[in-house]
């Protein structure tokens, strides 16, 4: 048995191509099928099934167009309502793929439908548990109704610990989530791999041995999670249509100006070191770059499928398109160049002040004041004195609240406090950017103005 790994770091997930040499099942694919059509092709196999461990909050799978395009059977619980043809599997069927046996594991608890897929090569096994067992942690149980919570995590706890027992120890383990993904129900182990007797000993879902304690432990931190997973899961169920990946013909100046003007959402994707010394007036930054989160806080700060136009060059666009699609941001328009002087010569430049924290004032008094944009459970944990706490996914419904005067906005890496700051400006605040750690505070700060815990 050959796994070949499909990773998706800008969500946080990974897709699956598993075969024998001759015959391919695909697990969880992303809307961008043509990664894992290539991963076929490399391979040299047949793909006759494609298989969901569940249906997506994440994502947009691409499962039905990859089913569809290789007239391979698309296995989903027979429990999920679906509005497309599929292969329905239960709890406990097997089912062939070439020497491969494929044996159907349902792990309620990521959502009440979810399985797992336990893979035979003749006694080597492979778990792929998708948001069930994951890494050092579990998918997270509260994506359903505040109601079915408790259940849910109450089901995930005995799931993980059923799929341990009917996988040999030895068997290797291969989530879908838990890679930077908020379906993640805390942060996983940062390990690139695992097996069953690995995580026996190390996973709080296999270590535990009180069921209240852990359900309480895992409630308890649960953070928040993009706004945009609310409309995965209807897509999913209505069978997302294919990924759109080209880049549009340039945007004409003109037109760009219009949009500016009539306060469309134009997207700079530029780092913010160069937004925040020159941007058109107007726009708002999601720096786009390996490591960042562009996908998750576009689709989660800006309102969901609403028409976009993106600012950047060639392959920031063509790659900020491609994350995009996977979350339904369907072809967003684009202006080409690598600056405000090539995108519009005519319209307004902005800037604002980018400073470290040894830039920041002792004190803040006269109409200055310290804005925090991580998340509350961020906040909670540590803070500085004084600092007001505005989520970023909340700025554009909280905007009434911010006090007035000069906003010195802040977050963990520099990163949420950029989309924040021009999300600020363009609603017309005074801002400065504080582009720096968090966790670099103690270096550079008074002791009288360290964080404190809460």
């Amino acid at each position: 048995m050959d796994v070949v790994v499909i990773e998706t770091p800008p969500l946080g997930d990974r897709s699956y191509l598993v075969h024998d040499g001759a015959v391919a099942l695909v697990i969880d694919p992303q809307r961008d099928t043509d990664r894992l059509e290539a991963a076929v092709r490399e391979a040299g196999v047949r793909l006759t099934h494609v298989a969901e461990t569940h249906i997506h909050n994440d994502y947009l799978s691409g499962g039905l167009q990859l089913a569809r395009a290789h007239g391979a059977q698309y296995l989903v619980n027979a429990a999920d309502e679906v509005s497309f043809e599929r292969t329905p599997v239960r709890d406990g069927d097997v089912v062939a793929v070439g020497r491969l046996r494929v044996k159907v594991v349902a792990t309620p608890g990521h959502t009440h439908t979810h399985l797992a897929y336990i893979v035979d090569d003749g006694g080597e096994q492979a778990v792929f548990s998708g948001g069930s067992l994951l890494y050092g942690s579990v998918g997270r149980t509260d994506l359903v109704r505040p109601e079915d919570t408790e259940g849910l995590t109450r089901d995930q706890y005995a799931s993980a610990r059923r799929l341990a027992a009917e996988a040999s120890p030895a068997a290797a383990l291969y989530p879908t989530h838990g890679f930077g993904s908020f379906c993640s129900s805390g942060p996983a182990a940062g390990t690139p791999s695992s097996t069953i007797a690995g995580q026996l000993g190390s996973n709080h879902a296999l270590t535990d041995p009180d069921v209240d304690h852990f359900v309480r432990e895992l409630i308890n931190n649960l953070g928040a999670y993009p706004s945009y997973y609310a409309h995965m899961a209807p897509v999913n169920r209505r069978g997302a249509g294919p990924a759109e990946l080209a880049v549009p013909e340039s945007l004409d100046p003109a037109e760009l100006q219009r949009r500016l003007q009539a306060g469309e959402w134009v997207v700079d994707v530029r780092n913010r070191v160069a937004y925040a010394s020159s941007h058109l007036r107007g726009s708002v930054s999601f720096e786009y770059g390996t490591g960042t989160s562009f996908t998750s806080y576009v689709g989660w700060v800006l309102p969901w499928n609403r028409p976009l136009t993106l600012l950047g060059s060639r392959g920031e666009v063509e790659h900020a398109i491609r994350d995009l699609s996977r979350i339904g941001f369907e072809s967003p328009d684009a202006r080409l160049g690598t600056g405000p002087g090539d995108w519009a010569p005519d319209v307004p430049t902005a800037d604002y002040p980018r400073v470290g924290w040894d830039g920041v004032p002792r004190t803040f008094g006269g109409g200055d004041v310290l804005l925090d944009v991580r998340r509350t459970d961020e906040y909670a944990r540590s803070h500085l004195d004084g600092a007001v706490n505005v989520p970023v996914h909340e700025l554009l419904s909280r905007l009434d609240e911010l006090p007035p005067g000069r906003l010195w906005v802040h977050c963990a890496s520099g990163y949420r406090a950029g989309v924040a700051a021009s999300l600020l400006q363009r609603a017309g605040h005074d801002v400065v950017l504080i582009d720096a750690n968090y966790q670099d505070i103690e270096g550079s700060r008074d002791p009288a103005r360290f964080p404190r815990n809460r």
